[in-house]
């Protein structure tokens, strides 16, 4: 009996002996997203934290590198024919979907196609294309009716809305519907059944997927998976999140909010890290479908009655971080261009006097509030202020970013669940020219929400695709550039840099780029 006992327990001792190992293996990124998940099609949606799930999940053909230039991802090799018509896309050897099936050419057309019907760019390369055809398993083909000067930069764009790639089956999904099958080909793989929304979401690492040979850079090369497990924490007051992390309870935190950044530096375990160093835009979108913003003196009265400063003070607070700034395409791009003191310096009684002209009947203009998005949730209340100054009555809507999300896809009247106003982000590598910011199209229902009807921009943008002169490029962009601000397209609030924070102590490994990732990412148990 007793050696019957010894064994036992040297049973159970070798047990956790053996045991331990693969339990120490096991590494677990804990981090805080920007807001919380649960929009899951990245093709449906330009929510930031829908790009960021399909960057986990998904793949792409061609990805930008930290020049910014373009390079091949799920793309093995590429040829063009002399005329510029005819692209051929043969893809690499080991792609495979999470569910084991191999990735094929059919699959790539038809992600193509559903893209391009919702992506601002991704319609201008389809109205120029003739064919997409697969030619074979692994290649397939894409015949222009003209030459399209921005092929790459169109399957390669980095941010809303990314070209990812999709089993066929998922992309013959009605683009204007969502998807309910998440099989990706990325990294990693999401974990449906473990996802919570307002709690948690999971991705476990894609054992099967097969990294390209060269080093990691931005979005582009080896997409290496360093960890086992990702979990994005729902933590919505900042300074919980801080606390958190200082703590040890969780590894990152992706946006915190400037005012926190004195207790993250003076934490020796805690490093900032500005993983977005070339910055992000912030609009004011109006509905241009209903009354008062579909009568272009109230969108130039709102225009009027903008301070950009005072936006980015209440948003940013530090002056270090963000940059007043006007220029639609971007400041610091080769397409800025700058407007005087419109948008820096108000002009109330100009305001006034157009928001008279315009004959608003004084309805209450519905603005949405994301309350727990940190890139955009203290701007409604200055807006709201800065609108009734010259004589618009604002009726100020607090919901979650995810709510505004769906809400801002409705085009029914505000008075029967739309909107008038909400405010967003985006990269700059989005917004410095006109066919890849979404935000200038003029293509009506086709158009970004709110959906300007604008057929002389739409003319602009499509002459910009296909022209292959610089300079000729270059000034059809800034007539793009006067045509947004001379028709109130949207209002520009000015631009900032987002900044990370992460346990140096544990964590390294993290690439600087238009969009935080995980892959290349170490952690130290």
């Amino acid at each position: 009996m007793h050696v019957a006992r010894r064994l036992a327990q040297l049973a159970v001792c070798l047990g956790v002996a053996l045991a331990a190992p693969v339990a120490l293996a096991q590494t677990t990124l804990k981090m805080v997203a920007h807001s919380d998940l649960k929009v899951l099609d990245p093709i449906w949606t330009t929510a930031f934290i829908t790009r960021n799930h399909g960057y986990m999940v998904y793949d792409t053909l061609f990805a930008k590198d930290e020049k910014l230039q373009i390079q091949p991802q799920m793309v093995d090799k590429w040829t063009v024919s002399d005329d510029k018509l005819t692209w051929t896309f043969t893809l690499r050897d080991g792609l495979e979907w999470h569910d084991g099936k191999p990735v094929l050419a059919e699959d790539c057309v038809a992600s193509l196609k559903r893209w391009g019907a919702r992506d601002a760019l991704g319609q201008q390369l389809m109205a120029s294309t003739g064919e997409l055809k697969v030619l074979d398993a692994k290649t397939f083909q894409l015949v222009l009716k003209a030459p399209f000067g921005l092929v790459l930069e169109a399957l390669g764009k980095p941010s809303s809305t990314v070209p990812f790639m999709m089993p066929k089956r998922v992309a013959d999904t009605d683009p204007f519907k969502q998807i309910d099958d998440y099989i990706g080909s990325g990294p990693f793989i999401f974990k449906k059944d473990e996802w919570k929304p307002g709690e948690k979401v999971v991705y476990l690492r894609n054992a099967k997927y097969k990294p390209r040979a060269e080093p990691p850079s931005m979005l582009a090369g080896g997409k290496v998976v360093k960890l086992d497990r990702v979990e994005w924490i729902a933590i919505t007051d900042p300074l919980t999140a801080v606390n958190a992390l200082q703590q040890g309870e969780i590894d990152v935190i992706e946006v915190p909010v400037p005012d926190l950044f004195p207790m993250l530096k003076a934490d020796k375990n805690v490093s900032l890290f500005g993983w977005n160093a070339l910055g992000s835009q912030i609009i004011m979108r109006m509905n241009h479908l209903h009354p008062p913003f579909n009568n272009l003196k109230a969108r130039q009265a709102a225009m009027y009655a903008i301070a950009q400063e005072d936006f980015l003070r209440a948003q940013v607070g530090d002056p270090d971080i963000y940059r007043v700034c006007n220029a639609p395409l971007v400041c610091g791009s080769p397409y800025e261009k700058n407007y005087g003191d419109l948008l820096i310096k108000p002009n109330l009684e100009k305001a006034r006097q157009l928001l008279k002209e315009s004959g608003y009947d004084g309805t209450p203009i519905i603005m949405m509030q994301a309350t727990d998005l940190q890139s955009s949730n203290q701007l409604p209340p200055v807006g709201k202020q800065a609108l009734e100054k010259v004589g618009f009555k604002v009726d100020l809507q607090a919901m979650d970013w995810q709510t505004v999300v769906g809400r801002r896809a409705k085009k029914e009247p505000p008075a029967q669940g739309g909107w008038n106003i909400f405010y967003t982000t985006t990269v700059t590598v989005d917004a410095d020219n006109p066919a890849g910011n979404s935000f200038t199209s003029g293509g009506c229902d086709k158009a970004w929400f709110g959906w300007p009807c604008d057929p002389e921009m739409e003319k602009l943008r499509a002459s910009y695709a296909v022209e292959s002169d610089p300079e000729k490029r270059k000034q059809i962009a800034l007539a793009v550039s006067d045509r947004v601000m001379d028709q109130g397209t949207y209002i520009v609030l000015g631009q900032y840099k987002a900044f990370g924070a992460y346990r140096k102590d544990r964590i390294s490994g993290w690439l600087a780029g238009p969009v935080p990732v995980w892959w290349n990412v170490t952690k130290k148990n």
